[in-house]
Order: structure tokens, then sequence, then C-alpha cells
């Protein structure tokens, strides 16, 4: 008889779910650790690497997205998801790691103009995606149960 932990939950095994709330918790006094004990100041070397190589990335990630939009790919709603997250993800450190007033009032402009809007898109289109999926393995398999729908949607 198989565990507990190895029993599907939805599309996800359950250790993978187990997994995913130990870090989710662990996070938490790590996170405080880190706001306590990290200097508010701090001279790094190759920020431009950093910022440029995670804009590279991003770029990627939104072109992987419009490419698999094109193709009809199944990858489409985890690549638009994933766009989404890292739009997300540039905004907050833009603004948050704002050298000045001025470049902070720029940065959540953008955030707020731009990539924040972008990422809701992305998340319609990733949305729009599985629905999609869901609907034509519908089609292609009538006799299957219908999916429940997914009550976190």
């Amino acid at each position: 008889m198989p565990s507990r932990l190895s029993q599907p939950v939805g599309s996800a095994p359950a250790w993978a779910i187990a997994l995913l709330a130990a870090a989710s918790v662990a996070l938490v006094p790590w996170s405080v650790a880190l706001t306590t004990q990290l200097p508010a100041h701090q001279l790094v070397h190759h920020w431009d690497v950093a910022w440029a190589g995670f804009d590279v990335g991003m770029a990627i990630v939104l072109a992987a997205t419009v490419g698999a939009a094109l193709r009809g790919s199944s990858w489409l709603a985890g690549l638009a998801m994933g766009a989404a997250a890292m739009l997300v993800c540039d905004a907050w450190f833009d603004v948050v790691t704002s050298a000045n007033a001025v470049d902070f009032w720029v940065a959540l402009g953008s955030a707020t103009a731009i990539e924040l809007p972008l990422a809701l898109v992305c998340v319609v289109v990733s949305r729009r995606a599985l629905d999609a999926s869901r609907t034509t393995r519908a089609v292609d398999d009538p006799d299957a149960a219908p999916a429940e729908p997914d009550p976190a949607c």
C-alpha cells in the first residue's frame, strides 16, 4: 500500500506539497533573521551583471511565452505564470533597491504602469491556457470524469 505522502493531491504528489509547505514555513524565521541581521546598505560587486542577467532571463521567458502562444504549446500556462512571477519580482526589486528619490519614483511608475499590468496579462493568459487545455481534454476523452474546478483559481 502506498504511503500517504506518495498519494497525489490534484496534479501534484503529496510529498511535493509537504516539501513546499515546509519551505514556506521555514522562510518565515529566515526572513526575520535576514531583516534583523543584514545591513541596510551594502556595496556589491557585479550589480550590473545581476540586473542585466535577470532582465535577459525575463526577456527569454517572455519570448518563450510568445512562442508557446503562437504554437499552441502546452507549455504556455507555465511560461506565462513564470513570466508573471519574474515581472512582479523585477518591479519589487526595482522599487526597493532604488538609490534615491528620483530612481524610486521612476521605478514605482514603471512598476505600476508597465511591469505589474504586464504580469496581470500573463496571469490571464496562463489561466486561459489552463482552461483551454481542460476543455480540449474533455473533448478528446468524453468518457473521462469531469474535472473538478480548482478552488484556488
